[in-house]
């Protein structure tokens, strides 16, 4: 598959195109730290198999897009200032979406993503026809992963590394998310370490600095100074799908049901058993809401 490059600014963007070039335009945002590949292969079959044409695109500091050299915040709080802000990425999405000749499409973000997403709702809100924000939330104070959750995490890292050192391959890597994944995966829909490898193998040959890298730190940080979007969110007047697991420890329920009140006649889908991820079994699922979105979409447009 071929990867192209957008200009946003000084920076270059990567992305992907899949599907028939008749496909209802739809553009995915990956989240923190994630690359593009972060939406599998499978997932994007499904929304092209419903009949849409899939853009995907590593946003800004990860992946095959321009990495910064900004400064990196050492703790969550510290007083570094931010290399960019969560508009800045929205920005470089649009710029995805000007290099694609799209004047607007159906937005789908997911976690970080999902908060990119509804930027993209808010500040361009003539690109976006209709939202979907998944495992997200409208400010970063909300849902927030609870302190022994962060306490559990911190402990099984500091374990395997001194059990196994650093990942430096797929295949420990992918060894490493399964047992994280005990804390933070879906209790409903247990990980496949072969989904992870598939995935894995592809990002690490992409960019090796993985979920916790200098960019990913630089989002972590734009992340932390976004604004409360909740207000603003009133205003969004397209079709809008939130999804959340009710098994998610990394983003509490509680910020899909903020997104979901927050914006007018917003559908609020809550999967038992989903954690902070999407599994395998519930591609098929999330893909046909997406699609009535869409149309929902469409028909209000007609």
């Amino acid at each position: 598959m071929a990867v192209l490059t957008a200009r946003s600014g000084d920076l270059e963007i990567a992305y992907e195109v899949l599907g028939e070039p008749d496909g209802e335009p739809l553009l995915l945002v990956m989240g923190l730290g994630a690359q593009m590949v972060g939406w599998p292969d499978g997932f994007c079959a499904e929304l092209v198999a419903r009949g849409f044409r899939v853009v995907r695109f590593d946003n800004r500091d990860v992946g095959l897009s321009t990495h910064l050299d900004g400064p990196v915040p050492a703790r969550a709080w510290s007083r570094v200032p931010v290399a960019y802000t969560l508009s800045d990425m929205a920005a470089d999405a649009v710029a995805v979406l000007d290099a694609v000749g799209w004047p607007s499409a159906h937005v789908v973000g997911a976690s970080l993503g999902g908060m990119i997403a509804q930027l993209l709702a808010v500040e361009h809100p003539g690109r976006v026809r209709s939202l979907t924000s998944i495992m997200s939330r409208p400010a970063p104070r909300i849902g927030r992963m609870r302190a022994r959750t962060t306490l559990a995490l911190v402990r099984r890292a500091r374990r395997l590394a001194k059990e196994r050192g650093r990942p430096t391959t797929p295949e420990a890597m992918a060894d490493f998310l399964l047992a994280m994944q005990e804390v933070t995966g879906s209790p409903g829909h247990p990980a496949s370490r072969e989904d992870h490898l598939e995935v894995l193998r592809v990002a690490m040959a992409r960019d090796d600095q993985g979920l916790s890298g200098p960019g990913a730190k630089r989002q972590q940080a734009a992340e932390r100074v976004a604004r409360d979007l909740r207000a603003e969110l009133a205003a969004v007047r397209v079709p809008t799908l939130v999804v959340h697991g009710d098994g998610d420890v990394v983003i509490r329920p509680e910020g899909g049901e903020a997104t979901a009140a927050a914006v007018p006649g917003a559908r609020l889908v809550v999967h038992p058993g989903m954690g902070h991820e999407l599994p395998r079994a519930l591609w098929p699922v999330i893909a046909d809401d997406v699609r009535a979105t869409a149309d929902l979409a469409a028909a209000r447009r007609a």
